[in-house]
């Protein structure tokens, strides 16, 4: 291993949190790739046996490691401690329902250039239909409004054609992210405030905040399975990402200057949550 670090190796980092089955696919799509590769696994307290399971199966195997949390620190923070012990002059991040193809690293290092600091790809599920959440806008409330009352053009979805190679975005899906090692350690990694989404919109913003190009690579398209530890814990999950909008809404955006409208934002953000709630629990009763 200590070969490939000073060639060509990209660590691939995926979170586990009780993520399920799928998991041992994405890794084997992983290991597939054209280039070398190391793939980390690391687990947020998981109780499903995936892991342990994982690290049996590939203990032959010095491309695959698991680290273990023993406790659910976060997204962030567990992409963090992965990159902490990767060897690669490149990470992809990468969710462990997600399954690349063996060009999928290439195609997205062709666009990984010195002045770029992340470049996505288009996440799509098994049907075909590409996730809005592939290339947006930063979710400004001005832009959340717009998207409410339906004029798409100012909203935070950027709807239209979508690119046949790299095209510059403001925001690329966290399903998978490609950087370099220089600049995620520029960047420090991700702002471990954020302990579950919205991290890889603050990554972007900070990322442009720096100068560094946030790129959409239009020829590269992912199949992304969605959800594995949401729909075991959905009230958790949801509590979270509420928070998180808040946060990054009172650090990012102007209109967070303003005390009253910062104090109406955080009213209507926890009283969303509360009522999705009970159709959560609904939901979660009927699987």
């Amino acid at each position: 291993m200590e070969d490939m670090a000073a060639g060509d190796l990209t660590s691939i980092i995926i979170v586990l949190a009780d993520s399920g089955p799928l998991t041992r696919d994405c890794v084997e799509h992983a290991l597939a790739s054209d280039r070398p590769v190391e793939v980390i696994l690391v687990d947020n307290g998981s109780d499903d046996g995936v892991p342990e399971a994982l690290d049996r199966a590939y203990a032959a195997d010095d491309r695959v490691r698991v680290v273990y949390n023993r406790a659910n620190l976060g997204f962030g923070p567990a992409v963090n401690r992965g990159a902490a012990v990767a060897l690669g002059q490149r990470f992809l991040v990468l969710n462990p329902d997600c399954l690349i193809e063996p060009d999928t690293i290439s195609r997205m290092v062709a666009h990984l250039g010195p002045h770029t600091g992340i470049v996505g790809a288009l996440v799509q599920d098994a049907a075909g239909h590409v996730d809005p959440a592939s290339r947006r806008r930063d979710p400004l409330l001005a832009r959340a409004i717009a998207t409410k009352l339906g004029r798409g053009s100012a909203g935070i979805d950027m709807g239209g054609p979508l690119p046949a190679g790299a095209e510059p975005v403001e925001v690329v899906s966290g399903a998978i992210l490609l950087m370099s090692r220089g600049a995620f350690e520029t960047l420090g990694g991700f702002d471990e405030t954020f302990f579950l989404h919205c991290e890889d919109m603050d990554l972007c913003r900070r990322a442009r905040d720096m100068g560094y190009q946030v790129l959409l690579a239009g020829d590269v398209r992912v199949m992304h399975g969605k959800g594995g530890s949401s729909r075991h814990r959905p009230v958790f999950v949801s509590r979270h990402k509420h928070r998180s909008m808040f946060l990054w809404f009172r650090r990012h955006d102007p209109a967070a200057k303003h005390p009253l409208v910062r104090a109406a934002v955080w009213l209507g953000i926890w009283a969303h949550f509360l009522l999705k709630i009970p159709g959560q629990l609904l939901r979660k009763k009927r699987r």
